[in-house]
């Protein structure tokens, strides 16, 4: 890993920025390697993934792999996939279920890891946080509207998937054409950044 990007993933690491609006302490959790040709660009770690500092080491994670088509040595390597959700600690839980990403981690962090990734050929939009970023154009769109109409991004090297979480498998049966047309579309363009390499 070069200099730069380990001394920038060491800063990130020791992020305490948001530690008065947690109840429990700050623990940064991401994957980056110059290398990598896939960006996950998820929303926040969950109170499992907080616990174990493996980013997607939780049901979301078993369904987001299966979606993608790798195992977690693919997964987990981070010379080919990076992973920066919009915040990198666990937010907290509210009365629906977890908190946004904090704000202030996206606008002090965010694009200089970005800049430290030079070999994205493929980025993984999960969620409407990571679309307020990435995809600024959608915003007056539903997320449904913005996955059904995919393509329209995909000539950007940019994929907007709903959340893998089991939470949205009421979107999933009401959205089978997700499962039908997209996700075998989205492992060959997985695929096909792998053999870019």
């Amino acid at each position: 890993m070069p200099l730069a990007l380990d001394k920038l993933l060491t800063e990130v690491r020791a992020c305490t920025v948001c530690q008065s609006h947690f109840l429990h302490t700050p623990r940064p959790v991401l994957q980056c390697g110059v290398k990598a040709r896939i960006l996950i660009a998820g929303q926040a770690p969950g109170r499992k993934v907080q616990a174990t500092g493996i980013p997607f080491d939780d049901a979301s994670g078993d369904r987001l792999r299966d979606w993608m088509g790798v195992d977690k040595a693919v997964f987990y390597d981070a010379e080919k996939i990076a992973i920066l959700p919009m915040g990198f600690c666990y937010p907290g839980t509210g009365k629906s279920g977890d908190l946004p990403p904090r704000p202030e981690c996206a606008p002090l962090w965010r694009q200089r890891l970005l800049e430290a990734l030079p070999n994205i050929r493929l980025t993984l939009v999960i969620g409407q946080y990571a679309m307020a970023w990435h995809m600024p154009e959608v915003k007056k769109q539903t997320l449904t509207e913005t996955v059904k109409h995919w393509q329209d991004h995909s000539a950007a090297g940019v994929v907007p998937l709903p959340h893998p979480s089991p939470r949205n498998n009421i979107w999933m049966a009401k959205n089978q054409w997700f499962a039908e047309e997209v996700l075998p579309r989205l492992k060959k363009k997985i695929q096909a950044a792998f053999d870019n390499a």
